[in-house]
């Protein structure tokens, strides 16, 4: 059988298989299964910068709000009485997680702003922490932010971070950015040593009879894979963090695809979501007979074939494709 191990920001991994933060790594017997069925590191969901605020009032309207954009707080989460964890909660379960498996545990941090949270961070990597993951997103309502002020804002909160830990810290992007490999350059350069491409929005739907918005929640499929994989394609290479797919990946080929273009691990979510913890072990088993049947005896074989830089194509990751598309 192939060997899949990989390392992602330095941790050695014995598959790429990272379940990302999700509903699934509330409670301890979900981590537990999904590491028992051969994940390769877990995220934990993410904890907000509004819980870490004592006595937040503006909590319950964060999480209402976030319900819309953020995969690890859709509707499988238990009702917001009983998802509210303050960091206390959210230390012991990394005590409890890495006392029960062996696998790396990543704590995920989501926020934006440089507030007091970052202090929050030293105290994930005392309780065990493996790596942190850092959802950064910011929403801007107002004309006079400017996308340079927002970029800013992250650079700021992962040189807080970096400051308090040790951790291997990997920052989650959005795809809303003007200059990608520029940000990622940027982020690398202030101590990221991974980047995770791309979290994924909720957005809301509007019901025109009742004059309110609306949940409609439409968890991925393999056609969103594209998206990531261009990116994590062109990036490959031109950075040192490691690279994280997420978003589409659903079967063996998703994961194939992902390493082709030069990711180190891929994060699943919705597949699980959907068809059950399970999935783990038949994307690990398919990725493995698929090295198997193509002669290949290890995952770094086909890291980066199809990368921007190795493709035989490379135009299909640029505009010409697009133009190439439309004119057939």
């Amino acid at each position: 059988m192939s060997d899949l191990a990989t390392t992602y920001m330095g941790l050695t991994l014995k598959n790429p298989i990272v379940p990302s933060a999700s509903p699934l790594s509330c409670k301890l017997d979900d981590i537990q299964k999904m590491a028992d069925a051969g994940a390769g590191a877990i995220v934990l969901f993410s904890l907000f910068e509004e819980q870490m605020a004592e006595g937040a009032p503006l909590l319950d309207d964060i999480i209402e709000d976030t319900r819309y954009r953020y995969a690890e707080s859709i509707d499988f989460f238990p009702e917001l009485g009983a998802y509210r964890c303050n960091e206390t909660q959210y230390l012991d379960l990394i005590y409890k997680a890495k006392a029960a498996i062996d696998i790396p545990i990543i704590a995920s941090l989501n926020g934006h702003s440089e507030g007091s949270w970052v202090r929050y961070a030293r105290q994930l990597q005392e309780a065990g922490a493996d790596a942190l993951e850092l959802n950064l997103y910011y929403l801007p309502t107002s004309h006079r932010l400017t996308g340079a002020q927002i970029e800013s804002m992250y650079f700021s909160v992962l040189h807080d971070i970096r400051r308090q830990v040790s951790l291997p810290i990997a920052v989650k992007l959005h795809p809303f950015i003007t200059a990608i490999p520029h940000m990622a350059q940027m982020l690398d350069c202030a101590g990221a040593n991974g980047l995770v491409l791309f979290n994924r929005f909720y957005e809301p739907d509007l019901d025109i009879e009742g004059m309110t918005t609306r949940r409609s929640i439409t968890l991925s499929t393999s056609a969103e894979i594209r998206l990531p994989l261009r990116w994590v394609a062109i990036l490959h290479g031109q950075i040192a963090a490691s690279l994280a797919l997420s978003t589409g990946v659903h079967t063996p080929a998703d994961v194939i695809k992902a390493v082709m273009v030069g990711a180190d691990v891929v994060q699943v979510c919705s597949v699980l979501l959907n068809g059950g913890i399970e999935k783990i072990g038949e994307l690990i088993a398919g990725t493995a007979m698929w090295l198997d049947e193509h002669g290949y005896t290890d995952l770094g074989q086909i890291r980066g074939l199809l990368s921007l830089r190795n493709s035989p194509s490379p135009a299909a990751y640029e505009r010409a494709n697009y133009v190439k598309l439309i004119g057939q």
